[in-house]
């Protein structure tokens, strides 16, 4: 009986070992958003992609990434929602314990004094003041994360692009942007640059792996 309690422990195990390296929690992070090709994963993820095939090949061992060919490409993807969902629930235990964590995390949010009137919203509440266009969301993330999917009501204007399209924003209306979650720094980057320019813009943390974890509507 101890030799099988010993077998089902390491099995668990598994997980924790595949998911103990920080740049195979960001490719995990950049997978919840869409599948992509190795070197589009190297590419966002900063490193080679010798190294994150290898990184790859440990998530696969442990059956949290999928693959399918797609002609001459083999695409990446999670194997199932829960594995965005566990991502999800790790970074959330993490930032709830780890002090350090949290000090990291509010030097990413910009404008913070401003934010008060969007956080007497709840999720909801914005999903409903944007269906009725009293809120522009703006996903700033690269086009096929939007296509993959994204929140509802939202508009796609990736980041790289954003400047020279500014004039295609309506004047007058709050611009809340999100990107790929807590730890992506393009949604502050997309705020920075709105309120330069006279918009009243707003960042939310939280993008689609948070609101599906969270059991809210995701645009697929």
């Amino acid at each position: 009986m101890r030799e099988l309690k010993n077998h089902l422990y390491e099995q668990v195990a598994r997980i924790g070992k595949a998911v103990a390296s920080p740049k195979r929690l960001e490719l995990i992070e950049l997978l919840c958003q869409s599948e992509k090709t190795v070197e589009m994963l190297a590419e966002q993820a900063g490193i080679s992609v010798k190294l994150t095939s290898a990184h790859l090949k440990e998530l696969r061992q442990a059956r949290l990434v999928a693959t399918r060919k797609d002609g001459k490409y083999v695409l990446y993807r999670l194997a199932s929602s829960g594995v965005a969902d566990l991502w999800v629930s790790l970074r959330t235990q993490a930032e709830a314990h780890l002090l350090e964590l949290q000090h990291a995390l509010s030097a990413i949010v910009s404008h913070q004094d401003q934010l008060e009137e969007l956080q007497e919203l709840d999720s909801v509440g914005i999903l409903e003041k944007a269906a009725s266009g009293e809120v522009l969301v703006l996903d700033v993330r690269p086009g096929e994360e939007y296509a993959a999917a994204h929140l509802p009501y939202a508009r796609s204007l990736p980041l790289a692009e954003l400047r020279q399209r500014l004039a295609e924003l309506p004047p007058g209306i709050p611009i809340v942007a999100y990107c790929r979650g807590p730890f992506c720094l393009m949604a502050r980057d997309a705020v920075v640059l709105l309120r330069k320019h006279g918009y009243r813009a707003f960042q939310l943390s939280e993008g689609v792996a948070e609101w599906r974890a969270h059991g809210l509507p995701i645009t697929e």
